[in-house]
């Protein structure tokens, strides 16, 4: 008797929508969990610890995918944490996922996904590049909180949105060049957490903490301090 093929399962954070400061449109944002990298100045060190999160099946997350797409969501954008520290995993949700957007009409909805890695190390890892093979568009590079940029959804200057299909050419080709004076984020509430979402400019979320304050919100602990 044959061992039942194991379900692929992704190491998860958070799953928020719909969003709109990471990609263009109304988002569904995933975050994944666990990450080495440990970048100063990271504003989401709760997805650090590789014990941290919780299990999901590829498959639950596929329902979550597909009822967004049923509400008019343009887009999935798979965050982290570091997503291509489960590439396995990764590359079986993203395959799920442009499946699911064929199948049910919505082939325009694009799959985004950010990493800390370069495209050299990208490259050099068969598992990373098998993982990203359905990405429309990838976000790289470590975050440098000492080099600040006014490029859309890009957190430092070094970091590069590079769409990889012709889906990603149309949907993010207008935005590569693209700057904002005022970056978008989104405060999100749900029971037991207010998550800030978005590409913060330094000093931008000791501000929001200052301003919330004064309207009476304070916080026990927050995500981008030790």
């Amino acid at each position: 008797m044959r061992d039942a093929p194991a379900v692929p399962t992704l190491r998860v954070s958070q799953v928020l929508g719909p969003i709109t400061a990471l990609g263009p449109g109304r988002r569904l944002g995933l975050w994944v969990q666990g990450c080495p990298l440990a970048c100063a100045g990271c504003m989401s060190r709760h997805t650090w610890d590789p014990g941290g999160g919780h299990d999901v099946t590829v498959e639950r997350l596929a329902r979550v995918w597909q009822r967004a797409l049923a509400d008019g969501y343009d887009g999935l954008t798979v965050s982290g944490g570091e997503p291509l520290e489960q590439p396995e995993a990764l590359g079986a949700l993203l395959d799920t996922a442009d499946r699911v957007r064929r199948d049910v009409g919505r082939a325009e909805a694009d799959l985004l996904v950010y990493t800390g890695w370069e495209e050299t190390e990208i490259a050099a890892s068969p598992s990373a590049v098998l993982a990203l093979r359905h990405a429309d568009a990838v976000v790289t590079g470590r975050y440098r909180a000492g080099e600040p940029t006014r490029l859309v959804w890009r957190g430092s200057a070094n970091q590069r949105l590079t769409p990889r299909t012709a889906r990603g050419r149309r949907r993010y080709g207008p935005h590569l060049e693209r700057r904002t004076d005022h970056p978008e984020l989104q405060i999100q509430v749900t029971e037991d957490a207010v998550h800030i979402i978005g590409v913060p400019r330094p000093g931008e979320l000791s501000s929001l903490e200052r301003d919330l304050t004064t309207q009476g919100l304070t916080f026990r602990e927050n995500t981008w301090r030790p």
